[in-house]
């Protein structure tokens, strides 16, 4: 049985190295060639088109998540499991809607990467536990209408954001501590957040401050 041909594309030659290295006694797997940005990427498949492609999210010149989309419909045969640090809900989410066929933290161990591109091979999609959790709660995320709030909690919610007390944002929108602690209680409801410091970090990715 032929090995699965696989192109690492990342911008540390070390890390590179490090991926050769850990698919060098695989009787399964061979890393056919490496690649330091999505365009020297696109100028391997001209010569050589892999079977699977462990890519980055940022590189020079390119972030990996877009070059998956852009290659989707060029390359279909070609499988792409991004193999990053960002262990970030928004990325996996992107990862995944633009074709990736799995999505890796670097610090992986041997058995998951092989896991990972041989299910890639077989044109299944990998992600594991911790990756599906980082997914799931992004789309959560997403799932929130900003339009929920009203005028005057989002006039509050900026208030808080800027350091204010409930005192001093009572006084600046002239009405009691009482009305402005219900707006807050109300939209820590709406946006599903137990605290200030959650209230803030979800209303900041869901741009409403």
């Amino acid at each position: 049985m032929s090995k699965i041909r696989v192109l690492v594309v990342d911008d540390h030659q070390l890390f590179r190295e490090g991926i050769r290295s850990i698919f060098s006694s695989n009787s399964d797997i061979e890393v056919i060639g490496e690649a330091d940005s999505v365009e020297s990427m696109l100028s391997f498949f001209e010569s050589t088109l892999p079977e699977v492609v462990l890519i980055d999210v940022t590189m020079p010149g390119g972030d990996g998540i877009s070059a998956i989309k852009q290659c989707k419909k060029k390359f279909p045969t070609i499988r792409f499991v991004v193999l990053t640090m960002h262990a970030d809900g928004q990325y996996v989410v992107k990862a995944a809607r633009s074709g990736a066929f799995g999505y890796l933290l670097k610090n992986a161990d041997k058995e998951e990467l092989t896991k990972a591109v041989k299910e890639a091979s077989f044109g299944r999609k990998y992600f594991n536990s911790e990756i599906s959790q980082l997914m799931v709660g992004n789309m959560s995320l997403e799932g929130d209408d900003p339009q929920q709030l009203s005028e005057r909690e989002l006039q509050v919610l900026q208030l808080v954001s800027d350091g204010k007390t409930t005192k001093e944002i009572a006084d600046e929108l002239f009405v009691s501590s009482r009305t402005v602690e219900t707006h807050r209680v109300n939209m820590m409801k709406k946006l599903n957040v137990q605290n200030t410091a959650e209230l803030i970090k979800k209303a900041v990715k869901l741009n409403l401050i």
